[in-house]
């Protein structure tokens, strides 16, 4: 049977088990958008196509699945492009469809023509130039394969005008004809081999999971591994919740703003274990001196990064859910009682230093907002941060036990990534409470999607931490720049006017003793509410590396006791 390039689209998505879609329409996408009336696919309309991207990155983190956008021609399909970076760094798989000019008209500078194929070309796992409707379905079927096999990642389908409206035979393929990409499951056995051998003989080994346990679903088996092992976890920031952060063997988060403990123990190991992580700059600090008496496991399924950063002694190229079952066996349950010892002192010195240690001032600081939220919420909301300090502050304070609970841009470092990512998030779990926790600047950079969010009466409660500054960036002016503040504070909106004008209930606060009161009204009320918190202006975040400093080189948090009253 025939059928239109438009309707055998929506034939492939169906049959790979979409159920929503993100985009904004146009006229070279406008065939599919006709189409599509005609298939049980919900349809999000966004504000900008910034906006689609990651809603479609928000939805995928969080359940699992591939996310899909899409846009027209020309500014549409550019505007996509943030958020397929942002997927592109953080290896989340999304298939982004984008409208084309007729396929005679490519290279005459027609209306809203742009090589979206080549601007994209570094950024995406693949992308395709689709000319003829008898090309879609075998496009269709590769791209949403490529997306989430081997290391995930975005997928790019440039779909020309003329291919969306001309007519083919359609038979949707059973199998993609990619015979040059075979991800890699199993690492070789000698490999096995030397890596329990390391194993076997440390006295002071780490645990590093990163993104790539919760994208190859190796929880269980990382837990596994920990306990019989009596090896501690310290995690990436987009690793958290890979381990549970109550666990004993927790370590919290590494790097630069990681936990101090977490730092030192990593610094003196003498065997890091590398589990679905890639050594990027943020973890490692100065690479010359990155624990430098530890041999290094490295378990990865893209050979490219391995060695990139740091060179290692045990490289497993595979799955890692496969290796991890694979190396199981091989293995013994060894003890670890002293080292685990020696960073239990260096925990316990972290807790005096920690904001939550310091004396009631009557200050609202977001570390406090944030873990009333965690208490409040039980530890089980999904919660979409936006990138600044806000960021970094919801990933020290509020503990992830579960995964899939953090959805956050870690290697784009992507502002305006909180709000459109919790819709999307929220589609994939419309059981689950889902918080944002955003900055003022970071939040007003995709702030019209507040519209999105009314329109299709999404649950998400928006928690913006106001400080009035760039706050991150202001906290480096503060540091290393004389505290002079080029271009950093920041006037907005009044954020509650702002979400009411939407038809958004809304409240401030600026009394911590109003925190709690405040999260039950948004947890109380259906659809989408907005708390502005007016927090502290110039609080940092602690600890610190400095950018290119040893690992165990930090700024720490001055501890702060209360002075003794003397009785005369």
């Amino acid at each position: 049977m025939k059928k239109t390039g438009a309707e055998i689209l929506w034939e492939c998505l169906v049959r790979e088990g979409v159920e929503v879609v993100f985009g904004l329409p146009g006229g070279a996408i406008m065939p599919v958008y006709d189409a599509m009336l005609n298939y049980p696919i919900h349809h999000v309309l966004v504000r900008h196509e910034q906006g689609a991207a990651h809603m479609a990155d928000g939805y995928a983190r969080a359940s699992g699945k591939v996310g899909v956008a899409l846009a027209t021609s020309g500014p549409g399909a550019t505007n996509l492009v943030t958020g397929i970076v942002t997927a592109n760094m953080d290896s989340v798989p999304i298939v982004c469809i984008t409208g084309q000019v007729h396929s005679h008209l490519i290279g005459g500078d027609a209306f809203q023509e742009t090589d979206v194929t080549g601007i994209t070309l570094p950024v995406t796992k693949h992308n395709f130039l689709v000319t003829r409707a008898d090309q879609v379905a075998q496009v269709v079927r590769e791209a949403f394969y490529i997306a989430r096999s081997g290391r995930p990642g975005p997928v790019l389908i440039d779909i020309c005008k003329d291919a969306q409206t001309e007519q083919a035979s359609f038979e949707y393929p059973q199998e993609p004809a990619l015979l040059g990409y075979q991800p890699p499951l199993h690492a070789p056995p000698a490999d096995l081999k030397k890596a329990v051998a390391l194993i076997e003989e440390a006295q002071r080994p780490v645990i590093l999971a990163g993104h790539g346990v919760l994208m190859s679903d190796s929880m269980q088996a990382l837990q596994m591994f920990a306990v019989k092992t009596q090896t501690p976890v310290a995690m990436t920031l987009l690793g958290l919740g890979a381990f549970p952060a109550s666990h004993p063997l927790s370590l919290g988060m590494m790097g630069m703003h990681g936990e101090a403990y977490a730092n030192l123990a990593i610094q003196n190991a003498d065997l890091l274990l590398a589990f679905g992580m890639r050594f990027d700059d943020r973890v490692t600090g100065n690479l010359r001196t990155y624990a430098p008496r530890a041999r290094k496991i490295h378990i990865e399924i893209d050979p490219s990064e391995v060695h990139k950063n740091v060179k290692v002694d045990a490289p497993l190229v595979g799955d890692l859910k496969t290796v991890l079952t694979d190396m199981m066996p091989m293995l013994d349950e060894y003890d670890h009682d002293e080292w685990l010892s020696q960073i239990k002192r260096w925990e316990a010195e972290s807790e005096e230093r920690d904001i939550l240690s310091w004396p009631d001032d009557g200050k609202l600081y977001t570390a406090h907002v944030v873990r009333d939220l965690w208490r409040a919420t039980g530890g089980d909301a999904i919660i979409a941060t936006g990138v600044g300090q806000h960021q970094m502050w919801a990933a020290q304070y509020y503990k992830f036990d579960q995964p899939y609970r953090l959805i956050t841009s870690g290697g784009a470092g992507t502002m305006g990534f909180g709000l459109p990512s919790a819709i999307g998030a929220w589609f994939a779990n419309r059981e689950r409470e889902v918080w944002i926790v955003d900055g003022d600047g970071s939040f007003q950079m995709t702030q019209a999607e507040l519209s999105t969010a009314v329109q299709e009466k999404a649950n998400i409660k928006i928690a913006i931490m106001n400080n009035h500054f760039l706050g991150m960036v202001r906290q480096w002016q503060e540091f290393f720049f004389e505290s002079r503040y080029a271009g950093t504070p920041l006037a907005g909106p009044d954020f509650v006017r702002l979400a009411e004008a939407h038809g958004i209930p809304a409240r401030r606060v600026t009394q911590p003793e109003d925190v709690l009161q405040a999260i039950q009204f948004a947890h109380d009320t259906l659809g989408p509410v907005l708390i502005d918190f007016q927090v502290e202006k110039e609080e940092a975040v602690y600890p610190m590396v400095p950018s290119g400093a040893d690992l165990d080189a930090m700024i720490r948090r001055p501890i702060r006791r209360t002075r003794a009253v003397t009785q005369a």
